[in-house]
């Protein structure tokens, strides 16, 4: 989705982003999916839980700590 704001307007900015949210919520309460075509994305890697559930976060985070533990890829990005 891309909304088309004045980014000088922070009420336009904050409106903007309660929709997304809400569009995200709706998604995930009807069995869709908050990721995109290019994966969670910064603005959605809150929504892990929500969606997947406190293990299978969990999961996801001891398998990148396997597969990087010097958290050399992607860092900062998905798991903090």
């Amino acid at each position: 989705v891309l909304f088309a704001i004045d980014p000088e307007n922070p009420g336009e900015r904050e409106r903007a982003e309660q929709v997304y949210e809400r569009m995200i919520d709706r998604a995930i309460s009807v069995g869709g999916s908050c990721t995109g075509e290019h994966g969670i994305g910064l603005m959605k890697r809150h929504h892990l839980v929500h969606e997947h559930g406190e293990g299978a976060v969990a999961t996801m985070r001891a398998l990148k700590q396997a597969l990087d533990p010097q958290n050399l890829m992607n860092p900062g990005k998905i798991f903090l």
